[in-house]
């Protein structure tokens, strides 16, 4: 396998073009953006959990856009050692990062526990993320844009924190995905009230059912019936880049936006202050890292009103 690194900085130790850090690019809407961040130059860093496939991505891209920087970090969002090992080689390549993408997902279709001892499906989508953010944070570029994907699914999700360190806890698949996907959305409107005043946006969206491996196989053989309601990657990475590279979005923040790139109200649940503060306590304590005030909400979509 060729080194994982993309040709070197520039004399001054900074990257030559703006750095995208983005998790989650060996299928569906993250090799899409990946290849799409590069073409817009950007040096895009992915962190991914299986390195051939990476690999095999990264090759793909330079091959279509051969200007291309591309590098890869390993990173497992499911063990929390794992992200802190990613998080402290970025920085260490990259001082400032002008764009967060957190985009890798995960449905476990049968109760398992992550290494650190949660439910895996949250530990992937919120904690590994979450803590990712926090320890990326410090190295984030003035009016740098923080993306999580979310889903519509969110509407549906309930939190119950007091379950997910249970290994016989009741578990039933598309609960866990929507509670996940809750708490990235209700994150996302938690972070957005810490950066107010930094310039640094944190939004979060809904890319449409997309036909990628998180899909189930059964909807996946029946797309072709369904079309256009599911879209395909290319499809479905829209409104990612367009929360990445639209200009009209520099100072909009602690938003959530569906398939069609227009702000919706997030659910209730999602628009709960207290509910949001709690995850967020919950989420430090659980990362090992310290908390911080909450901020005050004085966005329509950071309480329920």
């Amino acid at each position: 396998m060729a080194p994982l690194t993309a040709p070197p900085l520039s004399p001054t130790g900074q990257p030559a073009a703006p750095v995208a850090v983005i998790t989650g690019t060996t299928h569906g809407i993250g090799r899409i953006c990946a290849r799409e961040l590069a073409r817009a130059g950007y040096r895009v860093v992915m962190l991914c959990r299986n390195l051939p496939a990476a690999e095999a991505v990264r090759q793909q891209i330079e091959s279509q856009l051969p200007q291309a920087l591309i590098d890869i970090e390993p990173c497992d969002l499911a063990s929390l050692a794992s992200v802190r090992t990613c998080a402290a080689a970025v920085r260490a390549r990259f001082p400032t990062i002008a764009r967060l993408i957190n985009n890798a997902g995960r449905i476990s279709m049968r109760h398992r526990m992550s290494v650190d001892g949660f439910e895996l499906s949250f530990a992937t989508n919120h904690l590994g993320p979450f803590l990712l953010t926090e320890l990326l944070r410090g190295s984030l570029a003035p009016e740098a844009r923080i993306i999580n994907l979310a889903s519509r699914v969110h509407y549906k999700g309930h939190l119950e924190l007091h379950s997910l360190t249970d290994p016989h806890a009741r578990y039933r698949p598309q609960a866990a995905y929507a509670q996940s996907k809750l708490a990235n959305v209700m994150h996302t409107f938690a972070l957005a009230r810490r950066l107010a005043g930094r310039r640094i946006t944190c939004n979060c969206l809904h890319p449409g059912v997309v036909a990628t491996h998180l899909l189930p196989r059964w909807l996946r053989l029946i797309k072709p019936l369904l079309s256009p309601h599911i879209f395909d990657a290319e499809r479905g990475a829209v409104t990612t880049l367009h929360l990445a590279l639209a200009a009209t979005l520099a100072d909009v923040s602690g938003q959530y936006f569906d398939e069609h790139q227009q702000i919706q109200r997030a659910s209730q649940r999602a628009c709960d202050f207290e509910a949001q503060e709690a995850l967020w306590q919950t989420s430090a304590l659980w990362c090992g890292i310290a908390s911080e005030p909450a901020g005050v909400p004085s966005v329509a979509s950071w309480s329920a009103q």
